[in-house]
């Protein structure tokens, strides 16, 4: 496991920034919303390839963003398992949960060729594959399961959220990947897979649809709240505590 860093104090969205891209725009304005636009940074795939060329040990939690394929799967998988594997929050939404599930297919599951049908279609074992229907446009319900985080961070038993994919779990593993932890913890009205999680983790989420689409200003998305809440004492609060800390905000206020 790699040693973090005593005072981790920003938020990386794991992605490839398009400032075209409207839910990249989205997601990084809902993390500013909640955590203060100093504490988000993106963190590109391609540099998350090379080993060495960010120091993860600086962020408190991560963001998987929406809008794959990335420039580099390696490194997207790269940030994920570092996040899995030291216990740092984690949200991923859209691409990002369908990443994932690749690594952890990869990593936990047993599967360590398994890939994405939209970048390696002829593969062994996909993890991820095109979903019966298309969800993208879509506002779709979602069942959330009793008794997981994802209940606990909704309180409610449906939730409507937007869809913008057309990927998700490969039902053929699903089986594999819950007996070696993976949680279900919401399903669409199809039974298909919405949200997953790690229980045992801090936080570690990833859904189907994306949330930070539907933060409306003076509103936080409870997932994005939740995930904040995780890295810090409290949104805003905790964050902007941790960047005072920092010696470069010192300076930057003089």
């Amino acid at each position: 496991m790699h040693e973090r860093a005593r005072s981790p104090d920003r938020i990386g969205i794991i992605g490839d920034r398009n400032a075209q891209h409207p839910l990249h725009v989205a997601t990084e304005k809902a993390l500013a919303d909640a955590a203060g636009a100093s504490a988000v940074e993106w963190l590109a795939t391609e540099r998350l390839a090379r080993p060495g060329a960010v120091d993860l040990a600086r962020y408190a939690a991560f963001l998987v963003s929406p809008g794959s394929p990335y420039e580099s799967m390696d490194g997207a998988l790269a940030g994920i398992r570092y996040a899995r594997e030291n216990s740092v929050p984690l949200l991923g939404t859209c691409g990002g949960l369908q990443h994932m599930l690749v690594e952890f297919a990869r990593s936990v599951g047993g599967l360590p060729d398994a890939d994405h049908a939209e970048t390696n279609p002829d593969a062994a074992h996909l993890a991820v594959t095109p979903l019966v229907c298309s969800l993208a446009g879509q506002v779709g319900t979602v069942r959330v399961v009793p008794g997981t985080v994802a209940a606990a961070v909704y309180r409610k038993a449906e939730v409507e959220e937007p869809f913008f994919c057309t990927y998700g779990l490969n039902p053929r593993y699903r089986q594999r990947l819950e007996s070696r932890g993976l949680v279900v913890s919401g399903i669409g009205t199809d039974g298909e897979v919405r949200i997953v999680e790690l229980p045992a983790h801090p936080f570690f989420v990833g859904t189907l649809y994306v949330p930070q689409a539907r933060q409306v200003p003076g509103e936080i998305h409870p997932l994005i709240r939740a995930l904040v809440t995780a890295a810090f004492r409290s949104p805003v609060e905790g964050c902007r505590a941790a960047l005072a800390a920092r010696p470069e905000s010192a300076a930057a206020a003089s």
